[in-house]
């Protein structure tokens, strides 16, 4: 019978392993060690490591540090885990050392057993590649993992949220074109105020999230410089010159994307400023989004007893009493993914005000709620826009009566009258419930044709 299991080895001695795993001693120590919860490293944050080690393996040649064949045999292992043929080897949950370096092992040992099985030499065995020799040489997990975090963060919001934001936004600048001429009744302290046009309050939700967009991508700029080529504290001990301007070219190369040397290494890996600052306006984007949806719900309330100026899209069921009855459910569902995104922002915060001397020991919780927030919201907007944004439409006979009904377009007669007689008309028409235009008559403070003439809703927006 086949053994399920082999023996691996690391500096504390030898540990079982099951027998087809890439992963070696220490990503076995830590499975054993570290079994906390359901949440994995996430899959970005392994694949930005991975673009790390094949980066360094090549400045390593390059520098004379590796010859070709263990340079060939890094980078062609990493294409195979960055094709995604390895997922199921990265297994390490989020709650282990604060620095990641189980993960950042992981990734070494199963970079060293592909190699293995590449070259028909025993899993395990450490040849011809070996994970710490050879993988991580000119590197420690203290600035490779941060520096991998960063990577993944810019690349999943440049490639993925901030696309999903601009269609979002693109959705509402056509709807805010096509109602810009529905004049209806603007509310301030859930009260009636003066009119606007739906047009213009489509506008303002758009313009958040513009804005919003603009200022994590301001943000996010911080990030392109990388501390890779600290090492353990900062000072790049055991890293050779022009090791951090070498891989951080291919790692551009590699994303497409614009990353540099940082120009203190001290200061990205003892803090995570940077990055907090990143999540800060990944929480206001949420915040904005929060605000959208429940503006939303609010203007769809009814169909009968509320405002119902705006007719949602009927997806599915909304009760299991109440037959007939449909409910804003993607508004809700967004509002509870923007809650749970505020609430990794504040772990955030707190995560790195937490770090101690020259290293933050929050790395894994911080990378996993930034990219856990971005995948959320990347996914609720899409489904938001296409499950309710997309077939929203207004009401136009609600509209209609709002406003008419609403006391506060008296606002147009103070030019005319002042405030004070204003807001007699406004409460004698509240009181015995008849109109504005008969109140301001039975006051005698202005004919039929002045108040037509000052009541025109189109010049008051």
């Amino acid at each position: 019978m086949t053994k399920n299991f082999r023996f691996e080895k690391d500096s504390m001695g030898k540990i079982k392993v099951p027998a087809e795993a890439l992963w070696g001693a220490q990503t076995q120590r830590s499975i054993i060690n570290f079994s906390i919860g359901e949440e994995l490293i996430p899959i970005e944050l392994i694949y930005a490591i991975t673009v790390i080690k094949k980066s360094a393996a090549i400045a390593n040649f390059k520098l004379g540090l590796m010859d070709e064949v263990k340079k060939d045999l890094i980078v062609e292992a990493c294409r195979e885990i960055l094709d995604g043929k390895h997922d199921a080897q990265f297994p390490l949950k989020i709650w282990q050392t604060g620095s990641g370096t189980q993960s950042n092992m992981n990734i070494n040992e199963v970079i060293s057993n592909i190699a293995s099985l590449k070259t028909d030499s025993e899993l395990g065995s450490h040849k011809p590649i070996h994970p710490n020799d050879d993988v991580n040489k000119s590197q420690s997990t203290n600035d490779t993992f941060p520096a991998a975090i960063q990577i993944s963060v810019v690349a999943e919001i440049i490639k993925k949220l901030v696309p999903s934001i601009k269609e979002l936004t693109m959705v509402l600048d056509r709807k805010s074109s096509e109602w810009k001429d529905l004049i209806k009744i603007g509310r301030t302290h859930f009260q009636d105020a003066v009119p606007i046009s739906l047009g213009q309050e489509v506008s303002a939700w758009s313009k958040q999230l513009k804005d919003a967009e603009n200022n994590l991508l301001t943000s996010i700029d911080e990030l392109c410089f990388l501390p890779i080529g600290g090492t353990a504290v900062g000072t790049g001990i055991n890293c050779p010159k022009d090791f951090s301007e070498e891989s951080i070219k291919s790692i551009s190369e590699d994303t497409d994307l614009p990353f540099y040397r940082s120009n203190n290494h001290f200061s990205l890996m003892a803090s995570h400023d940077r990055l907090a600052h990143v999540m800060s306006q990944i929480k206001i984007l949420a915040g904005a989004l929060f605000k959208i949806s429940n503006d939303i719900k609010i203007l769809s309330s009814g169909p009968r007893s509320g405002i119902y100026e705006l007719i949602i899209p009927q997806n599915e069921p909304g009760s299991s009493i109440m037959p007939g009855k449909v409910n804003p459910t993607q508004c809700e569902a967004l509002s509870m993914v923007c809650t749970q995104v505020m609430g990794f922002e504040y772990a955030v915060s707190i995560a790195n005000a937490s770090g101690t001397l020259q290293m933050n020991e929050y790395k894994p919780l911080i990378g996993f709620n930034i990219l856990t927030s971005i995948k959320l919201l990347n996914n609720a907007i899409s489904n938001f826009r296409v499950k309710l944004v997309e077939g929203i439409q207004p009401n136009p006979k609600n509209i209609k009566k709002n406003l008419e009904n609403s006391l506060m377009l008296v606002t147009a007669l103070v030019p005319k009258i002042g405030y004070e007689k204003a807001a007699e008309i406004a409460n004698l028409a509240f009181n015995e419930s008849i109109n504005l235009k008969e109140a301001s008559m039975k006051l005698g403070y202005l004919s039929a044709l002045d108040f037509d003439d000052a009541i025109n809703t189109s010049e008051m927006i």
